[in-house]
């Protein structure tokens, strides 16, 4: 049996540590297109957790910024083939998730939030975006309006409403 073909084995911990570590190895080996490098941001791994039993957390790096889901024997893992898409459906929205497979990580799904990261001033500001992206996805956005205020209309939460409200284009 080839590895493609080995059934998928759930992270018993979080695989933070093992993401960061890789896209490290990444970056030192130079495989990065040198063209799509934010030079002011270093690669790491933050957020995960687990959701529906899977693992669910943010990978920066200088050429991405990616949400990433990992089997962890729960309800939200949908195996795939390595570079195919999937729609998740997650409390603050749909996102496609591609699959992919590495010899050092197994196999896991990222959806892209950010490429290239040109536009990212610092590690601050990905860190930010990385958190903020949890929580409108992951969590939901929280209410901004307290139950005594009328209520004003729900924020748009598909992926487009999302980087709207990052630009500051409500």
């Amino acid at each position: 049996m080839n590895q493609a073909d080995s059934p998928v084995v759930p992270y018993a911990e979080s695989p933070a540590a093992l993401l960061a570590a890789h896209y490290r190895a990444v970056w030192q080996r130079g495989e990065p297109d040198m063209a799509e490098i934010n030079p002011a941001l270093d690669v790491e791994s933050l957020g995960f957790a687990r959701h529906g039993g899977d693992w669910f957390g943010v990978v920066i790096t200088p050429w991405f910024l990616r949400l990433y889901l990992l089997p962890g024997g729960g309800t939200l893992w949908g195996e795939i083939p390595a570079g195919q898409r999937r729609f998740l459906e997650l409390p603050g929205g749909t996102l496609p998730f591609v699959a992919a497979r590495e010899e050092e990580l197994g196999t896991y799904q990222f959806s892209t939030l950010i490429t290239p990261m040109s536009l990212v001033p610092d590690m601050a500001a990905a860190r930010q975006i990385a958190v903020d992206a949890l929580q409108a996805f992951i969590f939901g956005m929280p209410s901004a309006v307290p139950p005594s205020q009328p209520a004003t209309p729900a924020p748009d939460t598909s992926r487009r409403g999302f980087f709207r409200r990052l630009a500051g284009k409500h």
